[in-house]
């Protein structure tokens, strides 16, 4: 809550004055509390006095840091051992030690005298309140007369916690309403649980500290070992939250938690005033890298990009790798759109000099877009969305930094009014499925159906995905959108296999979905809520989806074939794969991309690239299936050629689920493709597997 003080904070200012005036105060009180001490009163209290004391440093010094909190000083767990000292010994020896802590652990971390001073003066206030509340209920503790605890004191000692606590979090709070103009009570709400859990913890552990120090020090273990386990325990739990929030090539932050702390800026910026920017950064012809050199020195060139870009921002500013060789950066607090423009310049600048790896020196460019909140989004979602616009002008233009402009994005009120549509859309179950047939070309039988999504808008009627999917990627709808067709998939699944159908259901995956760490346990609820064995599910995702970030994207389709569902390549040819990666992947069929099947009757190079494409599958024991098939011609050739199965017109156009149950149990239609697919010459299907 201090951290924020420095924004703002001018000589004469009413922060200042506040700060001041508590100060002053309560280094007053605590010199006076202190003079009453004597050095036989220290000696009285012997080792027991030392070994709280040492442990009373050494908590101010290693605060416990715990996951999910926004507090970036940590809890000091010296609170235990000071409110112990105040309840055994009295008031002075308490604040006198918490005043050596205090200054101690500062002086350590380089912390500025006036919020040095001003700590040890709240700190002496705050523990002043609780000590006058024990007085009024006649509990007090001195050297030569230290208080000893009964469970008849336990009230006294939970209202003097109480004390402390909110005399404690008004003198900060205070400060921090000051400095951002907000009511003193919305910033002691919005802190206010996260106090009562910490500090109420920290201090009902005093009492057992308090019999220690009475009984014998041969005891302290008992206690060491419970804030050991706790230390030991939050550290484990902060190194997972660090994994899941961080990208595993770089160690910088990933998207979520760029979101997160863009969103925690966004609240802070609506309480002080501020404006908050964030940038997408992208790396040029980042690709001729990784084609020439390889990904090793590509995946290398990246590192040095993070590690570049971090020493050209400020401590507060947050770089995060999105995936693949696009960056995010974060500015909580900027002055104004120039302001965000000299920092993109610095960005850009800094990674025009060379980069030196395998004796080999890299020159870099990047296109930079820029948005700010409020002045161009006024929430976290579509401030990534407007960076995006702005990014991808910048690098159609190559400008190298564009900030947001609507005049550059024409459809922005169209798609933002379309944003709250789909939205609602997605909450009210206005978007439907279609179902496309896949036909094994040997046996004619159907092996399984795609589901492609469609919107039908109260006003605008069927609207194709291309409308709105974009949208759903940009904004952060994504996983709702996903999550909303791959329930009704399951559920059109079920519906079927109780029939007497058993067909397997195939759901297209986007980029968002896969690089979320949550999406496998939410593809395993959804096959439990539906009663869907996972062999019968089939996940599609692209080549482009999986080279944007290889590493995470083996880990979670890992996870996912471990479940037991199918994934599918999707477009194969159309993207940068490459082999290693593909041998790698725990695909079991990959899709021949309709533009090369299409024109395979009429172009020898489609042709003969869809041919090696089946040959090279079937060499990695991986099935083919060919989409975009509306020819019987094709459909002929394809099977000649050894394809395992077809998707395309020919065979059926993408249809509802009534339409499709009929065409799946229509007796002749079956007939007919076995017909077709007779003349397939035999052998070659034992090649792939699946």
């Amino acid at each position: 809550m201090v951290d924020a003080w420095d924004r703002g904070r001018g000589p004469f200012s009413a922060l200042t004055l506040y700060v001041a005036t508590v100060t002053f105060g309560g280094l007053l009180f605590t010199l006076d509390r202190v003079r009453h001490l004597e050095p036989a009163d220290l000696r009285m209290m012997g080792p027991a006095f030392v070994m709280a004391a040492a442990l009373l440093v050494a908590g101010e010094l290693r605060p416990l840091f715990t996951p999910g909190s926004r507090d970036s000083n940590g809890v000091a767990t010296s609170t235990t051992f000071v409110f112990a000292l105040l309840l055994h010994w009295g008031l002075g020896v308490a604040i006198l030690m918490q005043a050596v802590a205090t200054v101690v652990a500062d002086r350590s971390n380089g912390t500025a005298w006036w919020r040095t001073g001003f700590d040890v003066a709240r700190n002496a206030l705050a523990y002043g309140a609780a000590s006058l509340v024990l007085v009024a209920m006649g509990h007090t503790g001195a050297p030569n007369a230290p208080m000893t605890i009964t469970g008849a004191d336990l009230p006294a000692i939970a209202l003097a916690g109480l004390a402390y606590v909110v005399c404690d979090n008004v003198l900060a709070s205070r400060a921090t309403a000051l400095q951002c103009g907000e009511r003193l009570w919305h910033v002691i709400r919005a802190d206010a649980a996260h106090q009562a859990l910490t500090t109420g913890a920290l201090l009902a552990l005093s009492p057992l500290v308090v019999v220690v120090l009475e009984r014998s020090i041969a005891l302290l273990p008992l206690l060491l070992l419970p804030l050991f386990a706790v230390y030991r325990n939050a550290s484990a739990s902060l190194q997972r939250e660090h994994e899941a929030l961080h990208d595993t090539l770089t160690g910088l932050p990933n998207r979520r938690l760029l979101l997160r702390q863009a969103g925690d800026a966004i609240e802070e910026a609506d309480r002080c005033g501020y404006q908050v920017g964030l940038f997408l950064l992208d790396l040029d012809r980042f690709k001729d890298v990784n084609n020439t050199l390889g990904h090793n020195v590509g995946d290398e060139l990246l590192r040095h990009v993070g590690e570049r870009l971090g020493s050209v921002l400020r401590p507060e500013d947050t770089v995060a790798r999105l995936g693949g060789d696009e960056f995010g950066v974060l500015l909580p607090v900027i002055r104004d759109q120039a302001a965000a423009e000299e920092v993109a310049e610095r960005i850009r600048t800094a990674l025009t000099q060379p980069f030196a790896l395998q004796e080999v020196a890299l020159d870099l460019e990047a296109s930079i877009g820029i948005a700010l909140y409020p002045a161009h989004a006024n929430d976290v979602d579509l401030l990534m969305q407007r960076a995006d616009v702005a990014m991808y002008h910048a690098k159609e233009a190559r400008s190298g930094i564009e900030a947001y402009d609507s005049a550059c994005d024409p459809h922005s009120t169209q798609r933002l009014s379309l944003f709250g549509q789909l939205r609602r859309a997605i909450e009210d179950d206005e978007l439907v499925l279609h179902y496309q047939p896949k036909v094994d070309l040997g046996t004619g039988r159907v092996s399984g159906v795609e589901a492609l999504v469609r919107w039908q808008h109260p006003e605008r009627g069927l609207l194709p995905p291309d409308t709105f999917v974009p949208l759903a990627e940009q904004t952060g709808l994504m996983k709702s959108l996903t999550s909303n067709v791959l329930e009704q998939a399951l559920r059109q699944t079920a519906a079927w296999s109780e029939s007497g159908l058993s067909i397997r259901m195939a759901v297209n995956v986007s980029a968002r979905d896969l690089h979320d760490d949550t999406f496998c346990d939410r593809v395993s609820d959804a096959l439990s809520r539906t009663g869907v064995a996972a062999s019968m599910l089939e996940l599609e995702l692209t080549e482009r989806v999986v080279m944007a970030d290889p590493q995470r994207a083996m880990e979670n389709l890992t996870a996912l074939a471990r479940l037991g569902v199918r994934l599918s390549l999707d477009d194969f040819g159309t993207g940068y794969s490459s082999l290693a990666y593909l041998r790698r992947l725990p695909v079991t069929e990959i899709k021949i991309d309709k533009s090369f099947v299409l024109r395979m009757d009429v172009d020898d190079e489609d042709a003969t690239i869809v041919r090696s494409t089946i040959d090279l599958a079937h060499g990695l024991g991986l099935r083919v299936i060919a989409e975009g098939v509306e020819t019987a011609e094709t459909w002929q050739r394809l099977s000649d050629l050894g394809c395992d199965a077809a998707q395309g017109y020919f065979l059926s156009r993408p249809k509802p689920a009534e339409v499709v149950t009929d065409w799946l149990t229509a007796r002749d239609n079956v007939a007919a493709m076995r017909v077709v697919g007779s003349r397939r010459p035999a052998g070659r299907r034992s090649a792939a597997r699946g």
